[in-house]
This record gives C-alpha cells, structure tokens and sequence, in this order.
C-alpha cells in the first residue's frame, strides 16, 4: 500500500520514465483549484529533490499564478500498464521565464518544442507511492501534434496569445508571464 518517501528513490525515478502523462495540481490561497493534464515529453528529474517541466502554451496559466502566490504543488504520475501504482511528488514550485538566467542552465535538459512559453521547477520535501488497485488499463497510442501544429502556426503571434490568455489566472492573479511581458496588478 502507501508509503511516504522524503525523496525520490531510483524506482521512483525509473516510473517515471515510463509515463507518457502527468498531472500537475495547484491552488491559490484564496481560489480555484487547478488540475492539469501534461503530455510529451516534458519531465524531468533533475535530483532526488527537484523535478522540472516544459510547460507549452495552453488556454490558460493557472499553475504559474497559483506558485506565484503560495508555492505549493503536487504532481502525479499513474500507471495505466503494468503493475499499479500512483506516485504524487509534493514541493514547493516556481515559474523560470525564458529571459531568466536559470533558463540556460534548464534547457539542455530538454528537447525542443514548439510553444515552450515557461518551465516549472519544483523542490520535492515528499514523495508518496499508493495502490492505484482501481486505476484502468489504458494503451497509450501516440501523442497528439495538436499544440504543436498549433504553435507553430502562431509563429512569433504567439506572445500575443500568451498576453491576452496567460497574463491573468481565472482568479486576478498576474502571472510571472504576465508581469514579463508588461501586464500590471490591478
């Protein structure tokens, strides 16, 4: 059953990798709460204590405001073949803007894709395995180049996009993005 880690251990690591989607929770102090599938491959474990991800442009930027305004984050991994399990990394998140001096030292880490607009860095202080004993078998069958196709469409377009939909959370929240690229608190 559960079994609480207050890091990530090799096994831990080695799921991961095999996981071809994550969830990212979060919620601002006062507000909604924020649940985000994620796809690519995106991830990436940097210690047994700090995870990162490319985060590409979507409809909204919800996780961003909310570490902006309290840090607190859970992602989680399920294992829709093979043996069940869930695995949920509990940290403390931040935002890491491309015009950040992190961001070079972050992106090696990943490949490149086509509307990459931030990253999420987060610093682990628990890990937490449970049963997943009902989660569904599911295939995975591929990755949609939906966004992809999408983003480049967009081409340099897409900063005002990301102005117009990822300035501001659904609560009045200003984003890291946001503020970069001029937007101010009301």
């Amino acid at each position: 059953m559960g079994k609480l880690y207050p890091r990530l251990e090799p096994e831990h690591e080695q799921f991961i990798h095999r996981q071809h989607l994550f969830f990212v929770g979060s919620a601002p102090a006062d507000g909604h709460v924020n649940l985000s599938p994620k796809g690519y491959d995106a991830f990436r474990v940097l210690s047994p204590t700090s995870v990162a991800y490319l985060d590409l442009t979507g409809s909204g930027n919800e996780t961003s405001a909310h570490l902006k305004d309290n840090g607190r984050i859970t992602l989680m991994f399920i294992a829709f073949e093979g043996p069940p399990m869930v695995l949920r990394l509990y940290g403390t998140g931040r935002t890491v803007l491309p015009d950040m001096p992190e961001w070079e030292t972050l992106i090696p880490h990943f490949e490149p894709l086509p509307g990459a607009r931030q990253m999420i860095v987060a610093d682990l202080h628990a890990v937490k395995t449970s049963c997943g004993y009902s989660v569904p078998f599911f295939e995975y069958a591929g990755e949609r180049d939906t966004l992809k196709r999408w983003a480049n469409q967009k081409g340099d377009a897409i900063g005002a996009y990301h102005l117009e939909k990822n300035a501001v959370s659904m609560d009045g929240i200003v984003t890291p993005l946001g503020a970069s690229l001029g937007h101010r608190e009301e």
